[in-house]
C-alpha cells in the first residue's frame, strides 16, 4: 500500500496555513491555530479518526476566527483528497454517532467525488471561547467542498454548544476513519459500479 499522506499549504492575505496529514496514523496531533477551542476540536478529529495531523495556522484573528477556521477546513479537505488518492480499495462510506453528555450527534460521509453538505446542528449565535458556533458550519462546508465528499452532520439531542460541536468533530473523525479504511476484500478495486470516483 502506498503512503497515504499529504502536505498542503495555503497562503493568502488573511491566513498562512501549513497542514500535514497521514490517514494511516496513530491519532497523534500537533495543532496551533491561535483559536483554543478549534485546536481542541481538530485534536478530536485526529484522536478519534486515528489520523496523524499537524496544523500550523496564522491569520487575522484581530478581525475574528472566521478566516482561520474556514481556511483550515479548505486545507484539510484538500489533504484528505490527496491522501486517499485514487480511492482504490477503500470502504468509501463511513458513519458514526457520538454522545457527549446530553448531546448526541451523527455524521455520515461518502468519499464520492461529489461535494455536498447537509448540516443540522442547532447551535444559535453563541461563542465557545473565541470560537463563534456558526464557524462549525463554515469548517465542515470547506472540508466537504475541498475533499469532494458528501457529508451529513446532524444533531439528535443536545443543549450545550460545546458538547454538540465536540460530538460532531469526534463523529467526523470516526466516520472518516471508517470511510478511508482499506477493505482487503476489494483487492484494490474501486468501490463504485461506475468504475470511477
Amino acid at each position: 500500500m502506498s503512503d497515504r499522506s499529504a502536505s498542503v499549504t495555503r497562503d493568502t492575505n488573511e491566513t498562512q496555513i501549513r497542514l500535514e496529514l497521514s490517514i494511516d496514523g496513530t491519532g497523534s496531533s500537533e495543532i496551533a491555530t491561535g483559536v483554543g477551542f478549534f485546536d481542541h476540536m481538530l485534536t478530536h478529529i485526529a484522536k478519534h479518526g486515528m489520523l496523524d495531523l499537524k496544523v500550523r495556522a496564522k491569520g487575522d484573528l484581530e478581525v475574528d476566527a472566521h478566516h482561520v477556521v474556514e481556511d483550515v477546513g479548505i486545507v484539510l479537505g484538500r489533504a484528505i483528497a490527496q491522501a486517499v488518492g485514487d480511492k482504490a480499495g477503500i470502504v468509501r462510506y463511513g458513519w458514526a454517532l457520538c454522545p457527549m453528555d446530553e448531546a448526541l450527534v451523527g455524521v455520515a460521509l461518502d468519499l464520492s467525488g461529489r461535494s455536498y453538505l447537509n448540516f443540522d446542528l442547532k447551535l444559535g449565535p453563541a461563542q465557545v471561547g473565541e470560537f463563534d458556533t456558526e464557524l462549525a458550519l463554515e469548517f465542515f462546508r470547506a472540508v466537504a467542498a475541498n475533499a469532494a465528499m458528501t457529508l451529513h452532520v446532524w444533531q439528535q439531542y443536545g443543549r450545550n454548544a460545546h458538547h454538540i460541536i465536540e460530538a460532531a468533530f469526534k463523529a467526523f473523525g470516526r466516520a472518516l476513519d471508517e470511510a478511508t479504511r482499506i477493505d482487503p476484500r476489494r483487492a484494490g478495486d474501486l468501490p463504485s459500479t461506475k468504475g470511477t470516483l
